[in-house]
């Protein structure tokens, strides 16, 4: 390892551990080589994961790391977690997910991150759950929230060409209302309810939702600022017959901008669920140039030209999104 790190040093690369299950690496398991970093560095850290499946939760709590799998298929990250079960002893959803994050400037690529408690499980258990202060129990579901990625303090986070998998609810999690900002490109997500539901500002394009159950399939809390928003960029929408593209419970903004439905999708519009929650800033839900397999309905007609600052569609990328806080593309 000591030969490693001097490499490295004398070359003035960025530092770079190889992960490979079978032993051929600096490292045989993802956490491990999180761990060997040190906690602060000004330059990236990649860590290159070798084909595999690695049964590993995996924590990172370090700044400027890149996690890249050598295959978007073949490099798989599992675990199987029902948040329902997990919170019954512990006091929060730190450790919830396969893969979580309390580090900035963290870049995923080429890899495949699973929770499979859903697939794993056919039936409804019921457990002893000490949170649970009046049965002392609690029911878990195989289409509860399961968590695949869950962010907390994290503000620039990058997910491409990845997928994202569960069959329960809340599988893409990065919260982050104050100040996250997340960057989605060439990404397969699916799962529950709300499976896709960023909190703060986040940006995806040419991704792919894929919805197994729920009443929903994105989501969104932008309740802090009046700009916080999610854009969806030339992404398709599929799943099960009577799917619906989503919904809010907070102050949400949605820009779907050359989207694709499948024609299995409900009719029914991105909604508000009914709650005590204050809606400061009304709803902002806009549509450009989406179509659906079938026939398109009405409630997703052009209606851009009502967002604040009458916004072109050819304008609305990541750059008109995080504006000069942050530049995906470039850093």
């Amino acid at each position: 390892m000591l030969v490693l790190f001097l490499l490295v040093s004398l070359a003035g690369n960025a530092q770079r551990i190889i992960v490979d299950a079978n032993g051929k690496g600096d490292f045989k398991t993802i956490q491990a080589a999180i761990n060997s970093l040190s906690d602060k560095s000004g330059t990236v850290r990649t860590i290159f994961i070798k084909k595999g499946i690695y049964k590993e939760k995996v924590f990172i709590e370090k700044n400027n790391i890149i996690l890249e799998g050598e295959d978007k298929e073949q490099t798989v990250l599992s675990q199987t977690i029902a948040r329902d079960e997990w919170r019954c002893s512990n006091n929060d959803d730190w450790g919830v997910a396969t893969l979580n994050l309390k580090g900035s400037d963290i870049t995923l690529k080429n890899m495949t991150i699973t929770n499979s408690y859903g697939f794993d499980n056919d039936k409804e258990i019921t457990i002893a759950c000490a949170s649970d202060t009046a049965k002392h129990e609690k029911k878990v579901r195989k289409d509860g929230h399961q968590m695949a990625l869950r962010s907390f303090s994290t503000t620039r986070l990058k997910v491409i060409n990845c997928v994202l998998k569960a069959f329960g609810g809340d599988t893409v999690s990065p919260w982050n209302v104050e100040a996250g900002m997340f960057y989605f490109k060439d990404c397969t997500m699916e799962g529950g309810v709300d499976f896709y539901c960023p909190r703060g500002w986040a940006y995806a394009e040419n991704c792919k939702f894929i919805a197994h159950t729920g009443p929903a399939s994105i989501w969104h809390d932008g309740s802090k600022y009046e700009d916080s928003k999610t854009v969806l960029k030339n992404c398709s929408f599929e799943g099960y017959s009577g799917f619906k593209l989503g919904r809010y419970h907070k102050d949400a903004q949605f820009y779907l901008i050359d989207c694709s439905f499948a024609k299995e999708m409900a009719d029914e519009a991105i909604y508000r669920v009914p709650t005590t929650n204050t809606i400061q800033w009304g709803e902002r839900i806009y549509y450009f140039n989406c179509h659906r397999n079938g026939g398109d309905y009405k409630w997703f007609a052009n209606n851009l030209e009502k967002a604040a600052g009458n916004p072109d569609a050819n304008n609305i990328n990541a750059n008109w999104v995080f504006k000069d806080k942050w530049n995906p593309l470039k850093d």
